[in-house]
């Protein structure tokens, strides 16, 4: 969609002080911890664009809260897996040897927005360690949310999304499908602690070096996530609303996970 066309679909312009509005209205309040998904063209035309939506959202957070995004990398990964597009099979260990190593500060994040990368260089942001899983995160909670995010199972029992489990946090897809919402990946993981591992790897700096790291990680049932939001709105888990111009749910962690860990063991779904 293009910046013309979006401009001819908007009755009115967004700016930081209308979206700040329309968060609290859907329900977001200060000192609270929210991880946002989202996509900038959803909400309409906005004055300002991907960086008044990050102002509006820590006005209404406020300092005394916590904010996250996500701030993954899926390209740091085995080549041998991609297929979104694939590369020659010859390229390989070339891609391998030559692949950058993840740096929090600089790597990408990668099909997550523009508000999302945006808010990945904000001042005062951090983000985890996880080289294609990582979270950012802005306020009071963010080190502790953030550290130590397992390389193997960074969505499962210590991860920061088991964090927010515990802070009673709060996730706002913003113009995005459940689909985006990487909560539901926690359920999973507690739903089937024992997923079939795919062989995985990255390149990490290890004592100052880098190296091609490999690991053993979970494969993840995305085609599940869109069956479970719409049970999240039919029973009223998930608070919907517009932002700007854009559909919008406001869910609370905890109560997500326990519906939808509930959902998925009542309907006898194979793990993968």
């Amino acid at each position: 969609m293009t910046e013309a066309s979006i401009i001819q679909q908007s009755t009115m312009p967004q700016t930081r002080e209308s979206l700040a509005t329309d968060l609290r209205l859907l329900g977001v309040t200060p000192g609270g911890t929210l991880l946002v998904h989202s996509s900038l063209k959803a909400l309409g035309w906005v004055n300002g664009a991907e960086t008044a939506v990050i102002q509006a959202l820590c006005d209404v957070i406020t300092p005394e809260g916590t904010l996250l995004m996500p701030a993954m990398s899926p390209d740091l990964t085995d080549p041998v897996h991609w297929g979104a597009p694939p590369i020659p099979q010859a390229w390989h260990e070339p891609v391998r040897q030559s692949m950058p190593a993840f740096d929090p500060k600089r790597t990408p994040a990668r099909g997550m927005g523009r508000i999302a990368e945006l808010f990945r260089t904000w001042p005062g942001v951090m983000r985890s360690n996880h080289p294609t899983s990582s979270l950012a995160a802005w306020g009071t909670r963010a080190e502790t949310i953030l550290q130590d995010q397992p390389l193997e199972d960074p969505f499962g029992e210590n991860s920061p999304l088991a964090r927010l489990y515990d802070l009673e946090a709060r996730v706002l897809l913003l113009g995005v499908s459940f689909e985006s919402c990487t909560i539901l990946h926690l359920a999973e993981r507690r739903t089937w602690p024992h997923q079939t591992l795919i062989q995985e790897g990255a390149p990490l700096m290890v004592d100052g070096e880098r190296r091609w790291q490999r690991y053993e990680t979970a494969i993840l049932r995305v085609d599940l996530l869109e069956d479970a939001g719409r049970h999240l709105v039919e029973t009223g888990i998930a608070r919907s609303g517009t932002v700007g111009s854009a559909p919008s749910h406001l869910l609370p962690v905890r109560e997500t996970v326990d519906a939808t860990v509930s959902r998925w063991r009542g309907m006898n779904i194979l793990s993968a």
